[in-house]
């Protein structure tokens, strides 16, 4: 109930943060918030041609596996970055003004999400033009995205603390991501390892886009198991978030 009555008392400025966002990332952009669904398109594009020819080959749908993987990685890197950055982005408001430091993490993933959602829409048009069946599966894809969003949540909340006291973890963090891109199965098959394949199950990446690729490709929702770790993944990083964020929130201010 604390954090419902929390949203209620800052709804307008949590509202206006998502929408100042949201309009920054394409001022005075000729295309607007359509880049949200083109980009990815022509990266997708890319790198179908370039990895197609590898990879396409041996697996089914390949276009289908490569943006399902591709949409997950770039949500989550688009969000954590955001939200790295989201307090010292916003450091001359609420040094002034009294208000909920997080919220500003909140609003950047919360933008970061609406970008998502709107990927998703080319991904449905390329799950049709390419004959893969619709079914009512699909709607177990909300779990994975409720698990990403508490992930990147927690993640956030470590990014974006450390950021404050350490100003080199934005460039650590850009070589931990281009790693995790390439840990991540988004281009290639997860047989690439042969019988290390189990060494996947230690990127966290891996269960949401393979949630993706199993119920949209494979038409099958994963095990009991599977949705258990998901989650218990991403609690613990949101836990850990919270936890340090609070027990650092009032160093904050002196070191923005």
């Amino acid at each position: 109930m604390n954090l419902i009555n929390l949203y209620k008392r800052h709804k307008f400025v949590f509202t206006e943060l998502v929408k100042r966002d949201f309009k920054k990332k394409y001022k005075r952009s000729f295309l607007g918030v359509l880049w949200s669904m083109l980009a990815p398109l022509f990266t997708l594009l890319v790198l179908n041609f370039v990895f197609g020819t590898f990879f396409g080959r041996t697996q089914e749908y390949y276009t289908i596996y490569l943006f399902s993987g591709w949409l997950i990685f770039q949500y989550y890197n688009d969000a954590t970055n955001g939200a790295m950055n989201s307090l010292m982005a916003n450091a001359s408001i609420f040094s002034k003004v009294k208000v909920p430091k997080y919220m500003f993490l909140f609003s950047r993933v919360a933008s970061s999400s609406i970008n998502f959602f709107l990927t998703l829409v080319i991904y449905a048009v390329f799950i049709v033009a390419y004959g893969l069946p619709i079914t009512w599966k699909f709607i177990t894809l909300l779990y994975p995205i409720a698990c990403m969003f508490l992930l990147i949540l927690g993640i956030g909340l470590i990014l974006s603390a450390l950021f404050v006291f350490f100003r080199d973890v934005q460039y650590l963090y850009g070589v931990f991501s281009t790693a995790l891109m390439y840990a991540t199965p988004i281009f290639y098959t997860t047989d690439i390892l042969g019988d290390k394949q189990w060494i996947f199950y230690l990127n966290p990446l891996y269960y949401y886009v393979t949630y993706f690729r199993s119920v949209v490709i494979d038409g099958v929702i994963p095990s009991i198991e599977f949705h258990g770790v998901m989650l218990a993944v991403s609690l613990l990083l949101f836990g850990i978030g919270c936890w340090m964020y609070k027990k650092y929130n009032y160093k904050f201010l002196y070191y923005v």
